[in-house]
């Protein structure tokens, strides 16, 4: 088999990749390692920048994440037992979030692959790429006992943080920087309505939480939670507890609790890897940087990697230009770095660390209040939040 493009991975970003390329006529194949059904079944994140709602629209798959997500125009920041919104439609001159959940994004990128009658290819083992370090690439897998090959211009690496694209690279080539952080979150999904409108992200003296949502039925709430944990230890009851004493009364009397239907503990980390191009092989989303969801920014970087990729491809189909393709790296990495500083700035603010004590939880109460009482703090706070231009 032959395509133009071969992307490694069916998730979001590669969806997303495969459709804005097809709409401009350059064929693609995608190969993913799980089923269908496995990809639809992972619960992701939820907040979407404006320039990730833009780019759905740009692919055609807009339609049901407009008639049925929530537009978000603030958020509150809850510590000191008060509860402070961030304005970000004032702040940022009309510009706000939403609120999609990504396995709904997913389903409407699959469906659209599958009636445009587009190539993808599930339960493939053992995926190998090679020749991206000269002109001919290609990629091979299994599938029912039999191996296969296809040849393509390039490839796009979109299978996440432990995928086969980045593993392809040779090891001198890379370099990779890394945060681990000392704690983990505890998320559940429950079918009760939300506590708030908008998303209140909670600093208390016992850890983290946040209260989100993914439609005004489904509510998701994290509690940060010791690395030691496991879910068998957190009971349904002793999880809503628990987020009650970290918010503020009027929300904690306010919240409406009931069975989880998933529930999960995530470790936090920051991780980049550079560059994000080798040859004719690039890394997209997960595959080269992770950051924490505490600035829901993961997502959203995926979505800025391909609005990237996809630029610089279609100068090279219809322009005869490499230009878009040779900067990549370059120019996705300064957006990459700039919300992974916003990330791990969030996630420093807001959790509880185990040696920091006392003194650092009043510096965490200081820096928030300042940041709540100035305006150019809180705007510095929204700009990043609603998404650096592209």
């Amino acid at each position: 088999m032959r395509t133009q493009v071969v992307i490694i991975g069916s998730g979001p970003s590669g969806l997303l990749l495969g459709q804005l390329l097809g709409k401009a006529g350059i064929d693609t194949v995608i190969l993913d390692r799980v089923s269908n059904a496995h990809i639809l079944s992972r619960v992701r994140a939820g907040v979407l920048e404006e320039g990730t709602v833009g780019l759905l629209d740009k692919a055609g798959v807009g339609a049901r994440m407009h008639r049925e997500g929530l537009l978000h125009e603030g958020f509150s920041l809850a510590f000191d037992g008060r509860d402070h919104r961030i304005d970000l439609f004032d702040l940022t001159g009309g510009k706000r979030v939403m609120v999609y959940g990504q396995t709904e994004l997913t389903l409407d990128l699959i469906e659209q692959r599958e009636r445009d009658g587009r190539v993808t290819i599930y339960d493939a083992g053992n995926v190998a790429l090679a020749g991206f370090d000269g002109p001919n690439p290609y990629v091979t897998y299994e599938k029912d006992g039999v191996t296969y090959r296809i040849d393509c211009d390039f490839i796009a690496g979109c299978d996440g943080f432990h995928g086969a694209s980045r593993k392809a690279v040779p090891e001198g080539a890379i370099k990779t920087f890394e945060r681990v952080y000392p704690f983990g979150w505890l998320g559940i999904l429950a079918e009760v309505p939300p506590v708030n409108h908008e998303l209140i992200y909670a600093n208390h003296p016992r850890g983290f939480a946040l209260c989100s949502m993914r439609s005004p039925t489904r509510s998701r709430y994290y509690v940060q939670c010791s690395l030691d944990d496991t879910v068998d230890m957190w009971s349904d009851d002793r999880f809503w507890d628990e987020l009650r004493r970290r918010l503020p009364a009027h929300h904690a009397e306010a919240l409406t609790t009931g069975p989880s239907f998933e529930k999960s503990i995530a470790p936090l980390r920051s991780f980049v890897a550079e560059p994000m191009r080798f040859g004719r092989l690039f890394l997209v989303g997960d595959a080269a940087h992770i950051v924490p969801p505490t600035g829901a920014k993961g997502l959203n970087l995926a979505a800025s990697d391909v609005h990237y990729l996809f630029e610089g491809l279609l100068q090279h189909y219809q322009e005869r230009s490499n230009a878009g393709i040779d900067h990549y790296s370059d120019t996705a990495l300064r957006r990459v770095w700039k919300a992974v500083r916003f990330s791990w700035s969030m996630t420093t603010l807001l959790h509880r660390f185990p040696d920091t004590g006392d003194f650092g939880q009043k510096i965490q109460e200081a820096e928030l209040d300042y940041l709540t009482q100035s305006r150019s703090a809180s705007t510095a706070m929204a700009e990043n939040y609603i998404g650096l231009p592209y």
